[in-house]
């Protein structure tokens, strides 16, 4: 006879054995946990790290966010000296909101019409218009908000800047994500190119609308009015103001400076937080 009979349980600390159900737990546990490692592992794989990341953020910014800013303060320039539109009125907020989108619409198609040229001819250019018009459709919500936003926080609640700035972070980085999930309720049902709202894109929307709330929040730098008994609150204004005197067309790229310079921020953030695979990015 052995001088170690054969155990037919595992041990727990102690030297008790542990019953066969629980050690099929943990089992079950340490194959969940290699499954998830390795599951990490491919997402990381596929989807070309943090590089990949960085060029997303930047393809983004140059083909979307840029533009969004530029058509906003082109459409604030028509709206104010063409319509004569007062910038606390209600047709003042519509008619940027507009530029902003169109902004959006006419830089995506834009910038994939030339890469389909120069990179990638697979590219289909009627399923970029649609993803165009849905994220339009969140920059017509946010660029619409946004005078109406910083109003509000300026003129009436009398915040500083940085208060401003981080008020219309969050408002417009909701209303953009408002948007972004009417337009998924708007165009699923007969543009392929729109997935119908779910949990796994309301959270993608919800982490591109943080961004978006970045780029917007960055365009209060363009505002030059935030003095303060003679005390000038706006730590932006070296960078991205625009001061009286300033043509139209310099204004405009100032604009799409500064929401770039914001969206690029934030997101960047992202880039270097969100685990592989859980950001709208990947």
């Amino acid at each position: 006879m052995s001088a170690f009979p054969e155990r037919q349980h595992s041990t727990i600390h102690g030297g008790q054995p542990s019953s066969p159900e629980l050690q099929k737990v943990r089992n079950r546990r340490v194959g969940d946990a290699l499954a998830a490692d390795e599951e990490q592992r491919v997402v990381a794989e596929n989807t070309g790290g943090f590089g990949h990341r960085v060029f997303i953020t930047a393809e983004v910014a140059v083909s979307k966010i840029f533009p969004a800013g530029f058509g906003w303060q082109g459409a604030s320039v028509i709206a104010d000296s063409n319509f004569g539109l007062a910038t606390d009125s209600a047709g003042f907020a519509l008619t940027t909101g507009l530029g902003d989108a169109t902004g959006v619409l006419i830089g995506h198609t834009t910038y994939f019409a030339i890469k389909k040229m120069v990179v990638d001819k697979d590219i289909d250019l009627g399923e970029q218009a649609q993803v165009g018009l849905l994220l339009g459709t969140g920059a017509f919500h946010a660029g619409t908000a946004w005078q109406p936003i910083v109003n509000f926080l300026h003129d009436q609640a009398h915040c500083s800047f940085t208060q401003t700035v981080a008020g219309t972070v969050a408002g417009c980085g909701f209303m953009f994500f408002v948007g972004l999930r009417v337009a998924r309720h708007l165009y699923a049902g007969f543009m392929p190119a729109v997935a119908p709202p779910m949990y796994d894109n309301l959270r993608a929307d919800a982490a591109l609308s943080l961004s978006i709330g970045g780029a917007t929040g960055c365009f209060v730098g363009t505002d030059v009015s935030f003095v303060h008994n003679g005390i000038d609150q706006n730590w932006l204004r070296s960078v991205v103001g625009i001061e009286e005197g300033t043509s139209d067309l310099v204004g405009m790229a100032t604009a799409g400076t500064s929401t770039a310079l914001g969206f690029t921020a934030l997101q960047m953030g992202q880039n270097v937080v969100y685990p592989a695979g859980r950001n709208w990015v990947d």
